[in-house]
Formats: C-alpha cells, structure tokens, sequence
C-alpha cells in the first residue's frame, strides 16, 4: 500500500496497525521514500529474493569449505 508522509502524520496509528499485515511504502513528492513493515522477518520472501543472485555453475561446497576455512 502507498501513503504520503503527511497521511502517515496524521494518522500512525492506522498505518502501523496495518503494516502488521502488509508493507506499507511511504512517498514523498510522489517518490517512495521509506517502507513500514512486520517487525517479523518473512522468511518465504527472504528465501525467494535470493533465488537468482548465484550463477547456475557455481560450486557451493566449494564455497562453504573456503568459508569454513576462513574461521
């Protein structure tokens, strides 16, 4: 849902009430400025947008050996 920073202003009490349920994006001068969300993390959300960020031809038991070795 999109609300201005004055609506927000008005009225916050409304607006954190519903970004329970959904993310609220804050605009001014008609540009998004700032997102109200769950304090709980979404988990479903956080895996989908990592889907994509690793080439398909990259090693990942590679990867956590050198992570691993690191320590």
């Amino acid at each position: 849902m999109l609300v201005t920073l004055s609506q927000l202003k008005v009225n916050p009490g409304k607006y954190a009430a519903m970004a329970v349920r959904q993310d609220i994006f804050i605009t001014k001068n008609g540009k998004k400025i700032a997102r109200l969300t769950n304090a709980e993390p979404d988990r479903v959300a956080a895996i989908k947008s990592l889907f994509g960020i690793l080439p398909p031809d990259v090693d990942l038991e590679r990867l956590r050996e050198e992570r691993l070795a690191r320590v």
